[in-house]
């Protein structure tokens, strides 16, 4: 099939999140009005994120000259997200994309990024620029090294085989994206939402695409500090449905510190003459609750969620089990005239496993999400 071409009447939505980009702006949206044709009809959503220069008006002036062009704008900057959000809201075309207001990208491109969604085989499509196709131009090597980086941990977590994450080119199924509530309102919204999208089961596609990349000189945005944002996102949208060796890893990270707090804890009151059966559970309780917010936090959920005293008493039952296994060790090692340092290093490993195991599959239980199915038209 002629990718060029499309097979029936397509109506795509196509969301222009816009902040001070006057310069940029008016032949952006003349580039994306190009693609339409008797089989493509567009809708395109500008939301101005409370732009200081001429952005807004170009963006009204605009919508006065084409009808299908529908202008929002924010009462105070809030980032790209939060203009993405507003723009899914206000789709209404059978399939929804994004598009950034500056030259970067070339429309011409979703036309191609269509053509798997119309017919069928995919419900979300990303343009990847590591994917051979089309120009491409020659920018920064540590900016390209930290999106392949970014990438490579969000399919570490994902499990997806994705070349560019922080891709601006991504194509919905209006169905789909109306399912999912974005909650960064910055550069944020790239690793949540392919941390949404993979949690759905859906089928992804990518697609090369070309890219005019400009300079900092030029207008573009994203710092160093979205970097790190986006690594927070990737860690805080997908470790709590990251495949069971990662989990393990993390989990790792937060029992190796709740094993320092246990063991300088337990220490400090056995060497302050604070009898064993006392010292052992007083440093186990405080190491468990410190894993435990650490758990809440940053691995199984974001927030503790007690919907039932069952829950409260399989936790109770856990920590209690693994406490009287961490102490009967400890006893033990001592009694057999180990070190009180070497006793606490063996209980706490042995209990590691324990603890992980009962978090995970009983007190934090995950339901496990089927494909997702489309709505019948």
């Amino acid at each position: 099939m002629d990718q060029k071409k499309f097979n029936k009447h397509t109506k795509l939505s196509v969301v222009i999140p816009c902040y001070n980009e006057e310069l940029t702006l008016n032949r952006c949206v003349g580039n994306v009005l190009k693609i339409a044709d008797t089989k493509l009809s567009l809708e395109v959503i500008i939301v101005d994120d409370c732009s200081s220069d001429k952005s807004h008006s170009i963006a009204l002036e605009l919508e006065k000259r084409h009808p299908e062009i529908i202008v929002f704008r924010h009462a105070e900057n809030q980032g790209k997200g939060a203009a993405l959000r507003t723009g899914f809201k206000e789709a209404t075309g059978d399939f929804v994309a994004v598009q950034d207001a500056d030259l970067e990208y070339d429309p011409d491109d979703l036309r191609r990024l269509l053509i798997p969604l119309i017919n069928e085989d995919a419900d979300v499509v990303l343009g990847s620029r590591f994917l051979s196709a089309g120009f491409h131009r020659v920018l920064y090597f540590w900016h390209s090294m930290g999106n392949r980086f970014l990438t490579f941990i969000s399919n570490m977590l994902t499990d997806l085989n994705l070349t560019d994450m922080e891709t601006c080119y991504k194509v919905f199924r209006r169905d789909v994206i109306k399912k999912i509530t974005i909650e960064e309102n910055r550069f944020g919204f790239e690793p949540e939402i392919v941390a949404k999208i993979a949690h759905m089961r859906l089928r992804i596609f990518e697609v090369g695409i070309s890219y005019r990349g400009r300079t900092y000189e030029e207008g573009k945005k994203i710092r160093a500090k979205d970097g790190f944002r986006a690594l927070y996102c990737i860690f805080k949208y997908n470790a709590h449905r990251a495949p069971v060796p990662i989990q393990l890893l993390i989990y790792l990270f937060i029992g190796g510190i709740a094993a320092i707090v246990n063991f300088v804890t337990f220490l400090l009151l056995f060497r302050s003459g604070i009898a064993v059966i006392i010292a052992a559970p007083a440093s186990f309780i405080l190491a468990a609750t410190v894993n435990f917010i650490l758990c809440i936090t940053i691995l199984f959920k974001h927030k503790a969620k007690w919907n039932s005293a069952t829950e409260v008493m399989v936790y109770l039952i856990i920590v209690t089990s693994v406490g009287l296994l961490d102490l009967l060790i400890t006893k033990g090692l001592l009694s057999a005239e180990f070190s009180a340092s070497f006793s606490k290093i063996m209980a706490t490993g042995a209990t590691f496993i324990l603890n992980f195991v009962g978090r995970r599959s009983m007190v934090f239980p995950e339901r496990p999400l089927g494909p997702w199915k489309p709505q019948i038209k």
